[in-house]
């Protein structure tokens, strides 16, 4: 029973002691950094991150018959070097299953926008959070110059963002 409490009380001494130690400045512990700004608009770093290269680059036509190399089949999936890509940024109207015409020339208009945004000059492709969908297809963002291919589909009105609300494209003119 004593050994207990001899424990208990040299447990207590030395976390004291390192208490302390912790606060007390001839220890060597440093002042805490004095913040003259809020920390998110604190100066950024000395270094630049690394960014992505665009290195890749490909003649794209329309997809046609069952040869399939490099080529837009709509407006968001395309061909690239035999891999069957889906754009995992955004949602672009249906083609081949409208509801509508209407979807099928807002999808028809952004498979041309896709296709010409890919023969545009060199681009690079980054994977997700999932390396492919449920139908086999490769997930991947398209980037030229940092801004993401697909982000240009969605500001011109020919595509959502993925995470956004669905949009019913039989009511656009």
């Amino acid at each position: 029973m004593k050994l207990r409490y001899l424990l208990a009380a040299i447990a207590a001494a030395g976390t004291t002691f390192a208490a302390w130690i912790s606060h007390d400045e001839r220890f060597g512990r440093p002042d805490a950094p004095q913040l003259t700004q809020k920390p998110h608009l604190a100066r950024q770093p000395d270094w630049d991150p690394p960014r992505y290269v665009d290195t890749l680059n490909a003649s794209f036509a329309l997809c046609d018959g069952p040869v399939r190399a490099n080529c837009v089949v709509d407006g968001d999936t395309f061909w690239f070097r035999g891999d069957k890509i889906r754009v995992a940024d955004i949602d672009a109207p249906e083609i081949f299953s409208p509801h509508c015409p209407a979807e099928r020339q807002v999808g028809d208009l952004a498979r041309d926008r896709l296709l010409a945004l890919l023969n545009d000059g060199e681009f690079s492709l980054t994977a997700g959070w999932r390396d492919e969908d449920r139908y086999g297809r490769k997930l991947r963002t398209i980037w030229r110059s940092g801004k993401s291919l697909g982000e240009h589909l969605v500001e011109e009105g020919l595509a959502r963002r993925w995470d956004s609300p669905w949009i019913d494209w039989c009511g656009f003119p």
